[in-house]
């Protein structure tokens, strides 16, 4: 990660609409459902599923999906350790703009580092940052991957892959643990809309 300093020369400029103005004409507190897991555990899948049933529900929200972010705001990044915790670092600040907003962003990055998701959790107050960790095993993100990027990874093609070649330390104290590999798309989204309920963000 690196060194959050600011430039030289800078001043805050604050807004006259604050974050509550902006949650009231939405109705519903903005918050960050950070979805995290192995390459094939579902995160993509499973944040879109889950933004349309709150779009369903007049909740506002967006998605930041890994591959999409690398093509224009990290597409200067790599794949090293130190390339990834400046994505996640990036994607941090971005998500904590998106909830300034007031609507739910829905994240889907592998971000493999707790250090790293322990920085993004510390940008945001209390309560606004929700992990999801995709549990699904190694064995079955592979079984999953149609692009055979496991299988290229194991062969050394491809360095720095997740799960192979460079570590993933799962959370520990995710707000949200979904086992992706047995459960359900649908089963996975109503515990992710059932634990935005419990904490308030939108009500039905």
């Amino acid at each position: 990660m690196t060194n959050n300093t600011i430039s030289s020369n800078v001043v805050w400029q604050q807004s006259e609409i604050t974050r509550r103005d902006r949650e009231n004409m939405n109705q519903h507190r903005g918050a960050v459902l950070w979805f995290t897991g192995l390459s094939g555990s579902g995160k993509s899948a499973l944040a879109h599923a889950v933004e349309k049933r709150l779009y369903q529900q007049s909740v506002r929200t967006y998605v930041l999906d890994g591959d999409n972010i690398r093509h224009g705001l990290c597409g200067d990044l790599g794949f090293s350790d130190i390339a990834r915790r400046e994505n996640i670092r990036r994607i941090g600040e971005v998500s904590k703009l998106f909830v300034d907003t007031g609507i739910v962003v829905l994240t889907a990055f592998i971000s493999p580092f707790q250090e790293d998701r322990a920085v993004v959790r510390k940008l945001h107050q209390q309560g606004d940052f929700i992990e999801v960790y995709c549990a699904a095993s190694l064995d079955i993100c592979a079984a999953r991957d149609v692009k055979g990027l496991y299988q290229r990874a194991r062969k050394g093609e491809i360095k720095d892959f997740t799960g192979i070649s460079s570590p993933y330390e799962a959370p520990e104290n995710a707000e949200l643990t979904i086992d992706t590999g047995e459960a359900s798309l649908e089963e996975s989204v109503e515990k992710a809309i059932d634990t935005l309920k419990k904490r308030n963000i939108f009500n039905v």
